[in-house]
């Protein structure tokens, strides 16, 4: 894809497939779920042609990167110490870089930033905001009392069982689904019910999405399955375990936050009210803008690729 370089990186003992381009200042772009560095296939080659380095890993779980076997093998140490060393081997002159992160790769960023502000210039964040760790109740229990246990991230806890439901779908239905998800409500997978629709009833797919994309994203996840990218959910209570320590502690890096209005993380009770009635800012102190996009949803990176690597190009221009 227009001069977009893929290569091997070993970090922390795993086999972690990036893509690059560009040469200047390293953005790293951290993808979320049900996605791959593909994700910003966009913003790679824009941002390359504006004088930096982009460099976009596949995580741990996901496409050509390795997948541990162990559940509790991704923890937002884990994936934030496989950055770390990604870091070191790709940038070793840089001591800080820029970081673009959406969904999971936003919540990644955020403990980036958290365990080691150090080594981040700035950062554009997308979809999921700053999550700050209630020291009184764990979150599944949190998701559970609001939603109930059809909610997705609930559904995901069990191993295999949701793996075993997506496999009756099929693989590019899964994707499919997730990706042209655009209604504001949560989530929710009912057992055995999928997404909600008919079996085998097509899926309109969007101006911004192709079929071709679909089948890059499912020649990946049919190989590794979703078991690794949904491990990342199974390990919500463990990460906020270990996090103990940072109950309370503020991200302290420049941060310009980016999100489509309806998006379903936008919608989530309290979020609006968090972002902008305070609460955001004070946990974030740095925080120099938030963008709501009017009539676009959640995957905002793919659906208006012009706007945001508009605004990621315009908020790094400042450091």
């Amino acid at each position: 894809m227009e001069g977009i370089e893929h290569r091997t990186v070993s970090v922390n003992g795993i086999n972690m497939h990036i893509a690059e381009k560009g040469q200047g200042p390293v953005i790293l772009f951290i993808h979320g779920f049900p996605e791959l560095w593909y994700s910003w296939r966009h913003q790679i080659i824009a941002l390359a042609s504006q004088g930096y380095r982009a460099v976009a890993p596949d995580l741990r779980g996901y496409g050509d990167t390795d997948a541990p076997p162990s559940i509790t093998s991704y923890t937002c140490f884990h994936v934030v110490g496989d950055l770390i060393a990604l870091l070191d081997a790709v940038a070793p002159d840089q001591d800080k870089v820029f970081v673009v992160g959406h969904d999971w790769g936003a919540l990644i960023a955020w403990y980036l930033c958290l365990f080691r502000p150090d080594r981040v210039k700035a950062l554009v964040n997308m979809s999921v905001v700053l999550s700050p760790r209630n020291p009184k109740r764990k979150p599944l229990d949190s998701l559970r009392a609001i939603y109930g246990n059809d909610y997705y991230m609930c559904r995901f806890q069990e191993p295999g069982e949701i793996e075993a439901e997506f496999a009756q779908l099929g693989t590019a239905t899964v994707l499919k689904e997730f990706l042209t998800y655009r209604n504001p409500g949560p989530l929710f997978l009912p057992k055995g019910k999928g997404f909600g629709h008919p079996p085998g009833a097509p899926i309109v797919l969007p101006s911004w999405l192709s079929e071709e994309d679909i089948n890059y994203y499912a020649s990946k996840f049919e190989k590794t399955g979703f078991t690794g990218g949904v491990n990342y959910y199974r390990d919500l209570n463990l990460n906020w375990e270990l996090t103990a320590p940072w109950t309370g502690a503020q991200i302290k890096v420049p941060v310009k936050f980016i999100v489509g209005d309806l998006d379903l993380t936008y919608n989530s009770i309290g979020t609006k009210d968090y972002i902008h009635k305070g609460g955001f800012k004070r946990d974030v102190p740095l925080l120099e803008e938030v963008i709501v996009l009017e009539d676009v949803g959640h995957f905002l990176h793919e659906e208006k690729p012009d706007e945001i690597n508009k605004h990621i190009y315009d908020f790094f221009q400042k450091f």
